[in-house]
């Protein structure tokens, strides 16, 4: 089967985009893994699936898959490609597209300069949300922390959701922290059930931190959007950043501003198209 496509990415994070609006698809793990597979494949850290909208209410539906070939709810990153997408190849004139996904309704806004604002929904910090497995956990009220052992030393972490879940550890220095060993060490811990994006924050002022995240099924990628938004509501709630932050990641820098209405979370960033073509599978 010819399968047409576009590689895009958002700060360097890469996506495969399929259009199943226009052609027939039936997409397996195993066909997932090949596609995202950067020797064999085309190459990316989640492959994502434009639908026709299961509703009057919105205009498309949104699918996500990692690298493993498993299925996510959410990816911001992707969410804003998904929007410059559909524009691109005339599945829409609007600049104001609304998206459904497993997690929730998006609002997606193209701006000038390939820019893309995303209402990424609500935060959630309550554990049966995340969701979070208390048994055996430390908890911090005041700081909104949690502690765990991890690799042989005491870890403390916030825990949100941005509809995946995400846990959040400061750091001092994001050049020597050891993404490597904790973040697959708390992924493996089985605290939170559905698996977790880790990242690891480093706050430089009350307005800017420097951020990596450890995606759940992809590994440690150049940006991660809701990674980025949970870093900021988790620094937020701690009292240690305001509601607007630039969150620089390996890839750039993206915005996130906490909105102020039921946990809402705004993220602002460049979408890019960087080439369309077609593969057997």
């Amino acid at each position: 089967m010819q399968l047409s496509f576009s590689k895009m990415h958002g700060l360097g994070n890469d996506f495969v985009v399929i259009d199943t609006i226009n052609q027939a698809l039936d997409l397996g793990p195993e066909q997932v893994r090949y596609l995202a597979d950067r020797h064999l494949g085309i190459g990316c850290d989640q492959l994502l699936l434009i639908e026709s909208p299961a509703s009057d209410e919105v205009d498309f539906n949104y699918r996500i898959f990692n690298a493993d070939g498993g299925e996510v709810a959410q990816c911001g990153n992707g969410a804003r490609c998904f929007a410059r997408y559909v524009r691109n190849h005339g599945l829409t004139d609007k600049d104001h597209i609304r998206v459904s996904t497993s997690a929730g309704v998006l609002e997606c806004r193209l701006l000038p300069d390939n820019l893309v604002c995303v209402d990424m929904g609500q935060a959630h910090f309550a554990p049966a949300d995340i969701p979070l497995d208390m048994t055996g956990l430390e908890t911090d009220a005041q700081a909104g922390s949690y502690r765990a052992t991890l690799a042989g030393q005491t870890v403390e972490f916030y825990a949100v959701s941005m509809g995946n879940p995400h846990a959040v550890i400061q750091v001092d220095d994001l050049k020597t922290a050891p993404v490597s060993e904790l973040a697959p060490a708390l992924q493996s811990q089985g605290i939170f059930p559905q698996g977790v994006n880790v990242g690891f924050m480093q706050i430089t002022g009350r307005d800017r931190v420097r951020l990596r995240v450890y995606e759940r099924g992809s590994g440690e990628t150049r940006a991660c959007g809701s990674g980025a938004c949970a870093a900021m509501v988790a620094g937020r709630q701690a009292g240690l950043l305001n509601d607007m932050v630039e969150v620089e990641l390996t890839g750039g820098t993206l915005i996130i501003e906490w909105a102020g209405q039921d946990n809402t979370v705004l993220m602002t960033g460049p979408a890019i198209e960087v080439f369309s073509g077609n593969i057997e599978i």
